[in-house]
């Protein structure tokens, strides 16, 4: 497990920002890095809910929340598979959604996100390049080629309009149409 690079912390708080986001949707909370900066760029009032399989890593983010200063009630914990979690939250409720989980999982992020973001809303992936392996037809592992499937159907989604940002490991990022 490793937490975002400074630079796509950056880039996630002024999203967060840009949107005026209140209500945002973590899938891989690891120990809390991506969402400090999401709760930096989001509204005062906003809510960070935050999905992760490791209650273990859920807890260390709760530290890691309070130690930089956010009450207790601007994050919300579930734990469990992202799969299990996602179709239980509200239908067009988030502002955006950050996907870093299993990247075997990504296109079923996306179709959960579509439906759980509301109208210019935005959505993140996170390590889309894989190291530069999804790039290189020669790699065809699993992973791989679930990350190229998640930048076709973006790229070629008309509900969509996408960015691929060359943050670390890559961010893609796209803005749901009204």
């Amino acid at each position: 497990m490793r937490a975002v690079s400074p630079g796509t912390g950056a880039t996630l708080r002024m999203l967060a920002a840009t949107a005026d986001a209140r209500v945002v949707c973590e899938i891989g909370t690891g120990v809390g890095v991506s969402g400090i900066h999401l709760l930096h760029g989001m509204r005062s009032d906003g809510v960070l809910t935050t999905v992760d399989c490791e209650p273990d890593r859920q807890q260390l983010a709760k530290e890691a929340y309070r130690e930089a200063g956010f009450a207790a009630n601007r994050a919300r914990f579930i734990p469990g598979r992202a799969l299990d979690v996602l179709p239980r939250l509200a239908d067009g409720g988030y502002d955006l959604v950050f996907c870093d989980g299993d990247r075997q999982e990504y296109t079923r992020y996306l179709a959960e996100s579509l439906r759980l973001l509301r109208p210019g809303g935005l959505v993140c992936f996170e390590g889309v390049f894989a190291q530069g392996r999804a790039m290189d037809a020669a790699y065809q592992e699993t992973e791989v080629q679930e990350i190229r499937e998640v930048l076709r159907a973006v790229r070629d989604s008309d509900a969509m309009v996408p960015v691929l940002l060359p943050t670390d490991d890559g961010l893609l990022c796209a803005v749901r149409k009204g």
